[in-house]
């Protein structure tokens, strides 16, 4: 069978379908099956966390566990579905009265690199044991994500409509049914959070239904951002020398030929990579008049002062690209999407960069230097961009802070729309996402940390 005729087989099985048969109950649910062996060791993990700080007579053990994992580089993601079984309180001191031992069931992402484990997520609440329903299941239906207390049949068949769609666009397929109940769960949940960052927005953003609908904001954040951005500091660069002449209205290095396509780093936390190569490419068209794809592999496979798919800095970049001798192109050393090993080859290199500098945190002064010098590699706080769809993004600061920056993107011009001043910021999440693969922010308030970290290759 097709991938696409198995989808909608599956489509086909969500609640309004056949009843499944009846089994044991926990939260209200069937019983689980015995969890596949590499789940449990992250599990064990999730609890160890959990009860830290416990005394031995109030901490929990763990029941049933369910789950997935995907995989990231050189690390595994491991999103959990698990019971606890929490010790009763007989003590005076804390319980007004005895109380019998609870279930809880608990979600876990645990991250898994090089035999070090890291728990991401802990969100647990208590379970009725007593409540039975046969038909939706150990996670519910999306109805219930949706938090609404006698949800209508109009606005249960909307949503299965809308998945149905995003599964057709984007061309999901997901393995087993319980895997398709999550993933329309969580699509469910997260087109309420598009819609509170909707109206929370100050600019003409639009934001729904992306081809990361299907994902938590762990699972998102975990494979395509980059965490290393603000939790290190890099390596330390010269400021810049700054440009005397004032910034044009508008300016776009898209129409002068100094920008490749959009490219997409695919599920790996590469975008330090992209932003850089994307900058170089800028800075040697404008020396050379020659416009080159350059490849991010080499920089994922042989910049060791950052983590691969794991996460970078722009920063780190620059010294691995001059320290290595330049940068092959694309077409010479393709894009995988993983850690290699190294296969750079000096001979091959058809770029060179002679150092780096950092740029002002003045937005007019870098308007100035992008319209004289070339696109700027820069990092954001990623919020909201994982249900972007297009427009003038302009979140409000304390939910796109400037300190938690997690994404490293390129600044590719800038301008105006409806008197509305915006960047063009080029990402590397694919043609696909966004405005042609384009994000456009806000330009002049600092929005999401743009005006934090801006950096670029020189070229002499």
């Amino acid at each position: 069978m097709a991938p696409w005729m198995r989808l909608l087989w599956l489509l086909a099985l969500l609640p309004g379908a056949a009843p499944r048969p009846a089994g044991p109950a926990v939260a209200g649910a069937q019983a689980w099956g015995p969890p596949a062996p590499e789940l449990l060791e992250p599990a064990r993990f999730a609890l160890e966390m959990y009860n830290r700080g416990r005394t031995p007579e109030t901490r929990a053990v763990l029941g049933a566990v369910r789950g997935r994992v995907r995989r990231a580089g050189d690390g595994s993601l491991y999103s959990l579905e698990a019971t606890l079984e929490e010790a009763p309180c007989n003590n005076p001191t804390v319980c007004q009265l005895p109380e019998t031992k609870s279930t809880l069931l608990c979600s876990f992402e645990v991250l898994k690199e090089e035999g070090k484990q890291m728990l991401l997520s802990r969100e647990c609440s208590p379970v009725d044991t007593k409540v039975t329903d046969n038909r939706n299941g150990t996670l519910g239906t999306f109805l219930s994500m949706m938090k609404a207390a006698h949800p209508s049949q109009a606005l249960s068949s909307k949503i299965s409509t809308l998945f149905r769609d995003f599964v057709v666009t984007y061309n999901k397929t997901y393995e087993t049914r319980q895997e398709l109940e999550l993933r329309m769960s969580i699509f469910s949940q997260n087109m309420i959070q598009a819609q509170k960052i909707q109206a929370l927005d100050r600019g003409t953003a639009e934001y729904g239904i992306t081809k990361f609908s299907d994902l938590t904001e762990e699972e998102f954040h975990t494979i395509y951002l980059n965490p290393l951005l603000h939790e290190m500091s890099g390596k330390k660069m010269n400021p810049a020398k700054p440009v005397d002449e004032a910034a044009p209205p508008e300016f776009d290095w898209r129409s002068k030929g100094a920008v490749t396509e959009v490219k997409n780093q695919g599920m790996c936390g590469s975008c330090w990579a992209f932003s850089v190569t994307g900058n170089v490419e800028g800075q040697w068209f404008l020396k050379q008049d020659t416009l080159l794809s350059l490849s991010e592999q080499e920089l994922v496979d042989c910049d060791k002062m950052d983590k691969a798919c794991l996460g970078g800095l722009p920063s780190n970049a620059y010294t691995a690209i001059k320290d290595l001798g330049g940068l092959e192109t694309e077409d010479d050393y393709k894009y995988q999407g993983h850690r290699q090993v190294c296969n750079f080859t000096a001979q091959k290199a058809k770029v060179y960069i002679n150092d780096s500098v950092e740029l002002s945190q003045d937005e007019q002064k870098l308007a100035a230097w992008l319209a004289k010098k070339g696109p700027i590699s820069v990092a954001i706080n990623a919020f909201g961009m994982q249900f972007y769809r297009h427009g003038i993004a302009h979140p409000l600061r304390p939910l796109c802070s400037p300190w938690f920056i997690d994404h490293a993107v390129l600044i590719v011009g800038y301008g105006n729309r409806s008197e509305i001043p915006f960047w063009a910021i080029k990402n590397s999440w694919g043609a696909d996402w966004g405005e042609k693969g384009y994000y456009y922010l806000h330009r002049g308030s600092g929005a999401c940390g743009v005006n934090t970290m801006a950096s670029s290759a020189v070229v002499i």
